[in-house]
Parts: structure tokens; C-alpha cells; sequence
């Protein structure tokens, strides 16, 4: 493959490096390096509980020596089923120093989900949240689970079973901790299970060296050419740090900065918006349906948003209605970027110090390169500027591969390249656009269709809040477009409504020939609109 030149270097800050500079050598190093520099300053607030630096590392090591006790040995794994609290962050970097691998579990998963990653991962430890650990102990029988640790916010606590322990009580006991040799380029750190199109879920197998990489290069991409950081820096950590994205991209960039992170466990609109006004926050960041909800509410004028330094997007396709009616309202400027669980996860992303383009998702990060490439009889070609193909990247950041899965691992990356499954563009001066995912291209009589297009387009009509474009079977035309709304609360539009909308606004053979107005869309752990789960509502269905 013909490797094309990296336009996006000429609108680089002078003050960013080509490739990223890695510090430190393990997470756990991070950490001390981090402690070193900061010591009593405030690193988490939550609520009415606040930990500096130092208390981090005391209570992080803490609980390493009490999992040491146990016995617990490098490369095996710990799971963590918690929402955003600093014992996420205390529980992480415990296991890390001692070359444990962290096996990340969304609180929101029912009992099956919760033993199929346990069972798939092999973890014996788990530190959960006391109002799931029934459905923890459920599964517990049929997995390889021994050792449950409960995490409890106050109130009244309960009986645990035999062999069991509250958080509080298991870091109590004094203990040593061993020293660890850590290989940050094979080592696994993180285990980050996707959401799998099909099947089961993937685990991608982050290493040490991936976490450190991606961290650093967000944070040289939004803090290094900021001329003014205050001295109390706050930032709003409110993506789920059990998602790679909330995770690195927040929570250990706010680590790195020194930052006081107000830590909220789940995203409640209202409460986001009194947090900002109250806490006039440095930074924060969200998905779409976050921003979609902030839309909507009334008073987002007087929060305070266009005080902040900068507010960033990711995690699924940012609709340029959504971002104009946030940035009119706000008068804050949005940022827009990308990134999988695969590369740990930001891989491209508008930094405040290059011009913004509506409907780009930025300019690859530090040490990372990006391609468009189209595929031939004799292999993959770049493509030409402005035209689809599909978006594949390189970099420190990129996973070690598929936990137990060496095929699938394979069929991904290949030369050292992730193909994201991404359909995108570039332009002249280095800017990528992602048009949709290459599975969910519609095929109408012909036609490639891209959903991304069209709801970009609903979006425009007043009192949708929410939409998702989806092809469904159609004997004519192969396949035809369907959307799926939600609208604003008080608003009120019919199906043929917003059918009529579309034939005024796009190509016929993209116009939605059926429309389904909905209560609610689906939603991933992070607030990501799926799509798949409506196309497997609509292929369980028989239609004539």
C-alpha cells in the first residue's frame, strides 16, 4: 500500500509534538509521577468526599496489598462492575501495580451479560457496587469467581456472604506489595469488552503502553498549546469510566493535568447543568445523546458553558444541527472527535487550536497515522482526497489484539493497521469526516445510502430530538429507509410529516419511505444511539 503524505502536520500548534513523548513505564508509575507533582491538591470530589493525590495513592496501595494477601499474582484478572466513583480509580490502579489485568463491567448488565465476562475472562475477583452484588452472587456458582469486594456510598449496610468483603474493611489490614516487572508494550492492563454487532462481545486487550499512549496524546492535544490552566483546575468526569472513552480520555487525562475531577456517577441532565454553574469547570466532555439532552432543557443559557476552555464530543457521529443549536444557545465552542475501544480509544479529534470544520471529526492525534483506502482486485489503495473508503489507523495506542480470539484479531488488523469498519473522507488539508459504519450502508435499488446523511438532514426539522436511520427489506428495492424518531418533549409531528421533510430535503432513493415515532431509542452504557438493536427488531419481523 502507497502511503499518502500527512496534511493535518502543517495546522499543528508549534507547541505539539509529531509524536507523542510516553513518560512514564507502567500505569502504576503514572500514577506515583502524578502524586510526585500534586501531593494535597484535590484529585476527586465526590459529592460531599474529597481525595487528594496522596490519599489516591494510600488508598490505591492499600488495596493492592490487601489483594497481594490474598493472593493474588501478576496477568490474572480483576473485574470491576462500579459507576464513577474514585474507587473505580483506586481498585484500577491497585491491580495494576501488581501486573493485574482489569476486566471492565458495565453496571447496567443483566445477570447473563455479567457471567459471560466473567466466565471469558477468567476473572476470580470482582469489586462491585453493593446495590448489584445480588446479581453478582446469582452467576457467582457458575463462574470462576472467588473473591467479591462491595463497594457501598454510605447508608446502611448489609450482611455479606462468607468470604466476602466491603471495600472499607478489605483495605484495612496491613500488608506488603511486591515488586512487579511490568513489559508496558505486552503486559495487558485493561480488558474493555465491545458491544459486538453479533454474538457475544469482544474483549480488546489494552496494554500498559496503549493506555499511556492514548492519555498523553489527548492530553498534549487539549492542554499543551492552552496559554491559561488555573491553578484549582476542575474538570466534570461524567462518561462512564467503564467505557475505554470516560476512562482514558477523562479520567486519566484529568490525572495527568492535576486536575480536581467532580465526579458525577451517572449523567442527569439537570444535575450536569448545576454542576457547571456551580463548579465552573476547566472541561468536560460527553456523547451526542448528552448534548441532545442539553439541548432540550430550558435555562442552558445561564449555566455558564462558554466560560469553560473547551467542550469535547465522541463516541458516535455529533449531528452539525445539534452542535449549532448547543453553540447558539451556549455560545461555547463543541469539539468534535473519534476513537473505538480498539485504539484505546482516540485516534482522531478537533483540538481547540485548529480551526473547526462542522461535520469533521478533527485531525489525527500525535504519533498516529490515518488512511482512507479502497479496496481493489490487487489490494487496498489510498483513496483520493474527498473521496469514501474505509478509515484505518496505526499507533502506540492501537490494541494487542482480541482477548482469545487470534482470528478475529487477524481479520482487523493487518500490517499493523486497524480496519475501523468506518466508511470516511479526508480533505486537502487534513480534516477526516466519518460518513457511516460500513455495515450499516443501505443498499436502496442500486444505491449506497448512508444513514449518518439523513439523519443529518432529520435533524433539521424542529421537534426531533433524537433519530436513527436504518434499511429495512424491501422486494422492490432490496432494501429501504426507515426512521426511527423520538421527539421533543411538547412537540408533535406525524409520520408523513417527517416523510414529506425527507422528499423536500434529499434524493428520492433517500428519503425515508417509513417512519416509526418512538417513546424511547436505544441506547448503549454510554449513551450511544444503537442502531443495531432496531435492525434486529426490524429482521425479526415478517414483512410482506
Amino acid at each position: 500500500m502507497v502511503y499518502q503524505t500527512k496534511p493535518w502536520l502543517k495546522i499543528y500548534d508549534q507547541r505539539i509534538d509529531e509524536h507523542v513523548n510516553i513518560e512514564h513505564h507502567s500505569l502504576y508509575d503514572f500514577l506515583q509521577g502524578a502524586v510526585d507533582r500534586y501531593k494535597e491538591k484535590i484529585a476527586f470530589t465526590f459529592y460531599n468526599n474529597v481525595w487528594s493525590y496522596n490519599d489516591t495513592k494510600e488508598v490505591t496501595d492499600r488495596f493492592a496489598a490487601a489483594l497481594h494477601k490474598k493472593g493474588f499474582k501478576k496477568g490474572e484478572r480483576l473485574s470491576i462492575m462500579l459507576p464513577n466513583s474514585p474507587h473505580y480509580i483506586f481498585t484500577l490502579f491497585g491491580t495494576f501495580r501488581l501486573g493485574g489485568i482489569t476486566v471492565q463491567v458495565n453496571p447496567m448488565y443483566v445477570e447473563r451479560e455479567i457471567e459471560y465476562v466473567l466466565n471469558n475472562s477468567d476473572s476470580e475477583y470482582i469489586v462491585v457496587l453493593d446495590a448489584l452484588y445480588s446479581k453478582v452472587k446469582a452467576v457467582q456458582s457458575k463462574t470462576s469467581l472467588k473473591h467479591v469486594i462491595v463497594v457501598s456510598f454510605g447508608g446502611e449496610r448489609f450482611d455479606l456472604a462468607a468470604g466476602d468483603y466491603y471495600f472499607d474493611d478489605f483495605i484495612q489490614e496491613k500488608g506488603t506489595i511486591p515488586e512487579v516487572e511490568i513489559d508496558p508494550y505486552e503486559d495487558v492492563a485493561l480488558l474493555q469488552y465491545t458491544g459486538g454487532t453479533t454474538g457475544h462481545s469482544k474483549g480488546v486487550m489494552l496494554t500498559h503502553r496503549n493506555l499511556l499512549a492514548n492519555f498523553n496524546q489527548v492530553g498534549d492535544f487539549s492542554y499543551k498549546p492552552c496559554d491559561y490552566k488555573p491553578e484549582n483546575l476542575k474538570m466534570i468526569t461524567v462518561l462512564p469510566m467503564f467505557h475505554v472513552y470516560g476512562l482514558s480520555s477523562v479520567a486519566l487525562v484529568g490525572i495527568r493535568e492535576g486536575a480536581n475531577q467532580i465526579v458525577l456517577p451517572r449523567f442527569d441532565v439537570k444535575e450536569v447543568m448545576e454542576t457547571v454553574k456551580r463548579e465552573k469547570p476547566f472541561q468536560m466532555s460527553a456523547v451526542p445523546t448528552m448534548f441532545f439532552a442539553l439541548n432540550s432543557q430550558p435555562g442552558l443559557e445561564e449555566c455558564g458553558f462558554d466560560e469553560m476552555y473547551y467542550i469535547s464530543c465522541g463516541g458516535a457521529p455529533l449531528p452539525v444541527e445539534q452542535v449549532k443549536v448547543f453553540e447558539k444557545r451556549t455560545h461555547a465552542m463543541l469539539l468534535n472527535g473519534y476513537g473505538l475501544s480498539e485504539s484505546a480509544p482516540t485516534a482522531i479529534f478537533s483540538p481547540p487550536f485548529v480551526p473547526r470544520k462542522y461535520g469533521s471529526i478533527g485531525i489525527p492525534v500525535p504519533s498516529t497515522e490515518a488512511r482512507i483506502v479502497q479496496e481493489t482486485v490487487d489490494g487496498f489503495i489510498d483513496a483520493p482526497v474527498g473521496e469514501a473508503g474505509e478509515l484505518i489507523i496505526k499507533g502506540p495506542q492501537v490494541m494487542k489484539g482480541y482477548w482469545k480470539l487470534p482470528e478475529e484479531t487477524a481479520a482487523t488488523m493487518k500490517d499493523g493497521w486497524l480496519f475501523t469498519g468506518d466508511i470516511a473522507t479526508m480533505d486537502e488539508d487534513g480534516y477526516f469526516y466519518i460518513i457511516d459504519r460500513k455495515k450499516d450502508m443501505i443498499i436502496a435499488s442500486g444505491y449506497n445510502v448512508y444513514p449518518s446523511e439523513i439523519e443529518e438532514v432529520l435533524y433539521q426539522l424542529e421537534g426531533i430530538e433524537e433519530v436513527l436511520v436504518i434499511g429495512v427489506p424491501d422486494a422492490y428495492r432490496g432494501e429501504t429507509v426507515k426512521a426511527c424518531v423520538k421527539l421533543k418533549e411538547g412537540y408533535t409531528l406525524t409520520p408523513e410529516e417527517i416523510k414529506e421533510f425527507g422528499k423536500l430535503n434529499l434524493a428520492p432513493y433517500k428519503a425515508p419511505k417509513e417512519v416509526e415515532i418512538l417513546d424511547e431509542l436505544p441506547k448503549s452504557s454510554v449513551g450511544k444511539l444503537l442502531r443495531r438493536v432496531l435492525k434486529d427488531k426490524e429482521s425479526s419481523k415478517v414483512r410482506v
